[in-house]
Parts: structure tokens; C-alpha cells; sequence
């Protein structure tokens, strides 16, 4: 019986896993002309992390950085070449111009927090 319940236990966790990095796609954010969104860095992820943006339009986001490990001291637009240090408990203003049509990845330096910039 002990030997079924860890099963279980170790099947459920595998699924989860699963469902977590593969599987969970989180909702888009809409902006509008001139919008500032807001992205909060906390519990491994950046919420929200799938934005989308109009093209050619000026686009200002506000991180907050909640998370005190090491991973999340800096976010990089490796196509944009920007890289910002995140400070704990305030914002760090990011301001992006007239960006081209596109997707447009954002992470930590070790790409485990991720987030996606659509511009359409």
C-alpha cells in the first residue's frame, strides 16, 4: 500500500512539473499607445510575461522586483541590447522606442525567468 501512495505521489509530481514548463502558457497583456505596463518579478516568473505592443509607438515597462534570488539581479533584451539591474522592492523603468514587428525575448541571465514582447 506504501509502495502504490508514493507512486501516486511521484506521478503527481511529474505532471505538474510537466504542466508547469511545458504545458501553462500564461495570459497575454494588451497595451495601448504610449501604455506603461507594469511587470512584477516574484515566485519565478515575471507576471505578466506575454506582452503584446502595437509597432512603432514608444512603450515604457515598470519592473518590480519582488524576489531576492541572485537570478533575478538583472533582466536582458538580448535583441534589443539592454541589460538592467533589477533593485529589491522598487521599480526600474525600462523605455523602449518604436520598436519593428516582432518577438522580443526577456529573461534573467540565467534564462530561467522568461517573458516574450510581442510587437505587432
Amino acid at each position: 500500500m506504501n509502495l502504490l501512495m508514493i507512486n501516486i505521489i511521484g506521478l503527481a509530481v511529474i505532471a505538474l512539473i510537466i504542466y508547469w514548463f511545458w504545458i501553462y502558457k500564461p495570459k497575454d497583456v494588451q497595451a495601448k499607445d504610449q501604455d506603461l505596463i507594469k511587470i512584477t518579478v516574484e515566485d519565478g516568473i515575471y507576471q505578466p510575461s506575454r506582452i503584446s505592443v502595437p509597432a512603432n509607438t514608444d512603450i515604457t515597462l515598470e519592473f518590480k522586483r519582488i524576489d531576492e534570488t541572485p537570478c533575478t539581479e538583472m533582466v536582458i533584451f538580448p535583441e534589443l541590447d539592454i541589460s538592467e539591474s533589477l533593485p529589491i522592492s522598487k521599480t526600474k523603468t525600462i523605455k523602449l522606442k518604436k520598436l519593428k514587428k516582432g518577438n522580443y525575448q526577456f529573461h534573467c541571465q540565467m534564462q530561467m525567468y522568461k517573458g516574450e514582447l510581442h510587437v505587432e
